[in-house]
C-alpha cells in the first residue's frame, strides 16, 4: 500500500508543525508537570512567557492560541478568583468588603497559582492542537503499538474543542438566516438558549456516526491494520523526548523531596 507521507511538503505552516507529533505531546505533558510541581506562581508564568507564548508566535498561531485561551482559560480563572477569592477556607486577611462577602488574600493567591497552572496546562495541548493534524497524531501512535482505544481517546479530546466549535458556528448561520438578532450583549445572551440544545443533540448524534464508522474500518481488530501516513522522526526529536521526560520525573521528584523534607 502506498503511504502519505506528513513533512514539509504537507500543508505544515512551520517547523513546530513539521515536528512529530509525539514530541510535542511529550513537550505538553513535561511543561503541565512541571508547571504543577512548584508551588509559586512565578514558575507557570515563566513557562508560559519563556516557552509557550515563543513557541505559538513561531509555529503562527499565535492569534488563534490568544482566541482560545480567552474563550476557554478566562472564563475558568474568573469561577477561581470568585470562588477562591469570598470562600476559601481557613482565610483571615481580608482585603476588601462587598456586603456580607468578604475578599481574602489566602484565596486571592490559592486562585492566582491553580489559574497560572491551568494556563500552563491548557496552553500545552491547544499549541499540540493547533500544529498537528488528528490523523498524523493516531498514525504515530499507532507506530508506537499503542492501544487503538487510548488512541481514540487522545484523537477525540483533541478534536472535540473545534468539532463543537464548528458546530455551534453552523448553529448560529443558521439562527441568523432565519431572522434572529445576534448583535450586542443581549442579543448573544438570548441565542445562547436556542444554541445549547442543537449544539449538544449534534454531540450525541456525531457519537453514534463515529460508532458506525469505527465498526465498519475494523476498530478493535487483533490484527495491526496498515497505516496511509507515515509520520518521520528523527534520532534528535527522540532524544528531545527522552530529556523532557527526564525533566518531568526531577520536577516531581524535587517536589516530592521537599514536601517530606
Amino acid at each position: 500500500m502506498s503511504t502519505v507521507h506528513a513533512g514539509p511538503h504537507a500543508t505544515d505552516h512551520s517547523l513546530v508543525h513539521r515536528l512529530n507529533p509525539l514530541t510535542k505531546l511529550t513537550f505538553a505533558v513535561t511543561v503541565t508537570v512541571c508547571a504543577f510541581a512548584v508551588v509559586d506562581y512565578r514558575w507557570p508564568l515563566l513557562l508560559f512567557c519563556a516557552l509557550l507564548l515563543p513557541a505559538a508566535i513561531y509555529a503562527k498561531v499565535l492569534r488563534r492560541f490568544l482566541f482560545m485561551l480567552a474563550t476557554f482559560w478566562v472564563p475558568v480563572a474568573a469561577v477561581l478568583f470568585v470562588v477562591q477569592g469570598f470562600f476559601f477556607p481557613e482565610a483571615h486577611d481580608v482585603i476588601a468588603r462587598f456586603g456580607p462577602l468578604e475578599l481574602k488574600s489566602e484565596g486571592i493567591d490559592y486562585a492566582l497559582l491553580t489559574a497560572l497552572h491551568i494556563l500552563v496546562l491548557m496552553s500545552g495541548f491547544f499549541l499540540l492542537l493547533l500544529t498537528t493534524h488528528a490523523a498524523t497524531l493516531m498514525s504515530a501512535l499507532g507506530e508506537r503499538n499503542v492501544s487503538p482505544s487510548l488512541i481514540y481517546i487522545v484523537s477525540a479530546a483533541l478534536q472535540i474543542v473545534p468539532a463543537l466549535s464548528r458546530r455551534a458556528t453552523r448553529i448560529l448561520h443558521a439562527q441568523q438566516a432565519r431572522g434572529q438578532v445576534i448583535q450586542g450583549l443581549r442579543g448573544r445572551a438570548r441565542a445562547l438558549v436556542p444554541l445549547v440544545g442543537p449544539l449538544i443533540l449534534g454531540a450525541f448524534t456525531d457519537v453514534g456516526e463515529r460508532a458506525a464508522a469505527m465498526e465498519t474500518r475494523g476498530f478493535g481488530a487483533t490484527r495491526r491494520p496498515t497505516s496511509l501516513i507515515t509520520v518521520p522522526d528523527s534520532a534528535v526529536q527522540r532524544s528531545a523526548r527522552a530529556a523532557m521526560m527526564l525533566c518531568a520525573v526531577v520536577a516531581v521528584t524535587v517536589n516530592v523531596w521537599g514536601v517530606m523534607r
